[in-house]
């Protein structure tokens, strides 16, 4: 059965959704997007999805209701009926004059999408990721880099960029050479029993699912540390994982071809992780 998706107020099929060739997400990609996971048919921590996307949209002038968006969310899951979901939440400028005008876009598109979601294969999680540096550097003083933009190219970039070398992921380097995230998702890394991940500042996505990690190890008693972090750091490191809305918190067990502490998932990602789905399992029932 095609799947219901909402579009601006309505929902409808996803083959009669159409947005206009002069919305600025299309031309410019002046917008911004949440990914979202639904267990059960539960949207796991929206408002914390939502608080983000408003924090963005404010920034850029893009004029949302997070209220209606979060019902938007509530309807679209509840129309498609699926078990396990995945969600994606689109807002752009919406319809403006071909040359680049933001005050010519009058009301935002939005737009709600959902589809049935199928976590990576469990020997993903028992064996862990295979990761890259990617060649492309993230720029820590572009505000664009603290936003989920639904520009993506350098992501989309640096992820093929991961496939040509049959790799599952590709890490970012900032221009000062310090470790930033992956091409959709967070970095973790375990040295010495504490869990380290890059500061803020260095020019990473504020995740979601980053938070809910720093809440399920202060909860299992692992000192969380942020800070600049250099790649040998990470080389160099006891254990490694990314984390994201949608894959939870996966291992990574090499990196750029060198094994990152043994060479598999440790017992601070495994306990970290048995606490995520605990956690995600008492939000979701």
């Amino acid at each position: 059965m095609e799947e219901i998706v909402y579009l601006n107020g309505k929902l409808i099929p996803r083959s009669k959704a159409k947005v206009s060739v002069l919305d600025y997400g299309f031309l410019f990609g002046f917008g911004l997007y949440e990914t979202i996971r639904a267990y059960n048919g539960k949207a796991f921590r929206l408002d914390n999805h939502l608080a983000r996307l408003r924090y963005s949209a404010d920034r850029i002038g893009i004029a949302i209701n997070t209220a209606v968006i979060r019902k938007a969310v509530l309807d679209t899951v509840k129309a498609n009926g699926f078990r396990e979901t995945r969600i994606r939440i689109t807002v752009s400028l919406g319809e403006g004059t071909i040359t680049p005008n933001l005050a010519s876009c009058i009301e935002p598109t939005i737009a709600v999408l959902v589809t049935e979601y199928k976590p990576p294969a469990p020997e993903k999680y028992r064996d862990g990721f295979k990761v890259i540096v990617s060649s492309i550097r993230r720029n820590s003083r572009s505000p664009v880099t603290y936003m989920k933009s639904a520009n993506t190219m350098e992501a989309m970039l640096a992820r093929q960029e991961a496939r040509t070398k049959d790799a599952d992921e590709a890490l970012f380097l900032n221009e000062k050479g310090f470790l930033t995230e992956a091409s959709g998702s967070n970095i973790f890394l375990v040295s010495g029993g504490i869990l380290i991940t890059p500061r803020f500042e260095a020019g990473i996505l504020p995740g979601v699912t980053r938070v809910v990690v720093f809440e399920v190890a202060n909860h299992s008693g692992i000192k969380v540390r942020e800070k600049n972090v250099r790649l040998e750091e990470l080389l160099q490191a006891d254990e490694a994982f990314i984390t994201n809305s949608l894959i939870e918190i996966v291992p990574v067990t090499e990196v750029s071809g060198k094994r990152i502490g043994k060479g598999k998932p440790g017992p601070v990602t495994k306990r970290l992780a048995s606490a995520y789905r605990g956690l995600v399992a008492k939000e979701t029932r």
